[in-house]
């Protein structure tokens, strides 16, 4: 008689319960496991292996469980799969015929200890069938019946649940006003009416230490407790819940929770921030401010004013050039600069950072400050890093001056006082200004910025590829040929012959891969297209030409 092998698997959708001793896994299993041992005369025998998927959903297939049990259909191991309810195996439609597609592939079937069918015969499926659509519309029924049962709870004012917000703690289906942070809350507003946009806001909430709400969690551990972003901010400013009322899926009912903020109150910020929205903004032809705008400077002391150009695709280019191309614009013999907007705005940001998070700044930015001082400016310092965005950084810039050479920037002494609550007399110039060398590399019309202080200009994928192109051409002195290795390596036959005379590049001009100072023009787009010759002498030529 021919043995069929049987593997159990069992399921539950959620945790509760799972750490008993013996909970509904057991359970299911101990049934199934007298189920195979009842029809041990048609040759069945349990597979001592345990499938079981505790907490998760029979709404997917995605169940470390159940992906080992299929990977043993398919390397079969398993000619029976055992289940105490079909529901335990998937209540989709979608993925059962997934599931019977692999099992017919592998000559398997499956049984339902507790639904007298099995999928060894074509009534078996029919009445799986059967089963499995009314599962689903059982489900779907019970999916519709709670969300309107959330809509008309809604609708009578009361807290539904999820995550409780800033302001509140949770007071079974409503909510109680938690004083400490509900006075959080009334200063982000009163701060909006004060400055009217949400930038200065998050600016002034970093200032005066405002945080999120602290939130435990399973472990333990709490999270949140951070400074506010403007996201966070927009979505305090807009929620009617502060003003007493509950929304859902755009209505807004009156809630059975006391307000935070006064509806009055709420009303006249909602009209502000609509027209805050409504008033038209100084941008570039890209839409995206120049955060540098105004505060460049070349060795000649013109101004680097913003421009843009556009390539033939439609997409334009930010620019900041010197003052005088633009004012004596076709005049022959004018000279200046002209660097790329987006990748300065880049580099002087990091050139801030680098200063700020100078662990002796704090000691030198006031002349003979005292021990509690340094440590309360390390914090602010440490706060206002941990906050700013790119625009936040650049609003502390006073002043850059470039020069062939070398850059200088020069922090905002009043905007950094603001933002460490000092007086701005008692800051140290000199504290305040860093110089970096500064350095173009030109490809054509193309100029690419280096610093000394920014990261270098290594380029991976050409670091990745000039080592798998030593690999391959290991492979081909073994005696592997190149469709071979395209096979084994997942790639074309023609990339492997393209790429694989980068394992004759010269030292140097790996060293100076290597190190981000190879050519702006030397990439892995142009070694496909271009044939490296095997003479290094050659070689650099070509290379320092790009």
């Amino acid at each position: 008689m021919k043995k069929i092998r049987c593997a159990i698997y069992t399921r539950k959708s959620s945790e509760e319960g799972l750490e008993q001793e013996f909970n509904s896994l057991h359970a299911q299993r101990e049934a199934c496991a007298a189920y195979v041992v009842s029809q041990k005369a048609e040759g069945w025998v349990l597979l001592p292996t345990h499938y079981d998927d505790g907490g998760i959903s029979g709404g997917t297939l995605e169940r470390p469980a159940m992906q080992q049990l299929l990977a043993d259909v398919d390397a079969g191991l398993v000619d029976q799969i055992v289940v105490y309810k079909i529901d335990r195996l998937t209540w989709s439609l979608a993925d059962f015929a997934k599931i019977v597609e692999r099992l017919g592939a592998a000559g398997a079937s499956f049984v339902s200890v507790t639904q007298s069918f099995n999928t060894a015969t074509s009534m078996g499926r029919l009445t799986l069938n059967m089963l499995l659509s009314f599962a689903q519309f059982e489900r779907e029924v019970t999916a519709e019946r709670i969300r309107d049962k959330i809509a008309a709870s809604k609708r009578k004012g009361l807290w539904m649940g999820g995550y409780v917000p800033l302001g509140y703690d949770a007071d079974g289906r409503t909510l109680r006003i938690n004083e400490a942070e509900a006075k959080t809350v009334r200063t982000l507003y009163d701060l909006y009416r004060d400055f009217g946009t949400i930038r200065k806001v998050k600016e002034a909430a970093v200032v005066i230490g405002l945080r999120s709400k602290l939130r435990p969690t399973e472990d333990g551990r709490m999270r949140g407790g951070n400074p506010f972003d403007r996201g966070h901010i927009h979505h305090i400013l807009t929620n009617p819940l502060y003003a007493g009322k509950i929304r859902h899926k755009g209505q807004v009912h009156d809630g059975q929770h006391p307000a935070i903020i006064d509806p009055d109150l709420w009303d006249a910020v909602q009209a502000q921030l609509t027209a805050e929205a409504r008033k038209p903004r100084s941008r570039t032809a890209t839409g995206r401010t120049s955060l540098l705008c105004g505060k460049l400077f070349d060795e000649t002391g013109d101004r680097l004013t913003p421009s843009h150009s556009k390539t033939r695709a439609g997409a334009r280019l930010r620019y900041y050039i010197s003052h005088r191309l633009a004012a004596q614009s076709g005049e022959a013999g004018v000279t200046g600069w002209r660097l790329p907007a987006e990748e300065l705005e880049a580099r002087v940001e990091a050139i801030v950072r680098d200063l700020l998070s100078d662990a002796t700044l704090a000691g030198r930015l006031l002349t003979a400050p005292g021990t509690d001082e340094i440590a309360r400016l390390r914090s602010a310092l440490d706060v206002l890093m941990g906050a700013a965005g790119r625009a936040d950084l650049l609003n502390l810039v006073g002043r850059v001056d470039i020069a062939l050479g070398h850059l200088i920037l020069a922090l905002d002494a009043s905007a950094l006082a603001g933002h460490l609550t000092l007086d701005v007399d008692r800051l140290d110039p000199d504290a305040l200004k860093k110089s970096v060398p500064f350095q173009l590399r030109k490809r054509g019309v193309e100029t690419k910025l280096v610093l000394a202080d920014a990261p270098a200009g290594r380029d991976d994928t050409l670091v990745r590829n000039i080592a798998r192109a030593h690999h391959w051409f290991g492979q081909l002195r073994a005696g592997r040929s190149f469709d071979e290795i395209a096979v084994s390596e997942g790639v074309s036959k023609r990339r492997v012959q393209q790429m694989v005379d980068l394992a004759f590049l010269a030292p140097d001009i790996i060293r100076d891969v290597l190190d981000g100072k190879q050519p702006l023009g030397f990439t892995s787009d142009w070694c496909r297209t271009h044939a490296l010759p095997s003479d290094w002498d050659e070689q650099r030529r070509m290379v320092s030409a790009l």
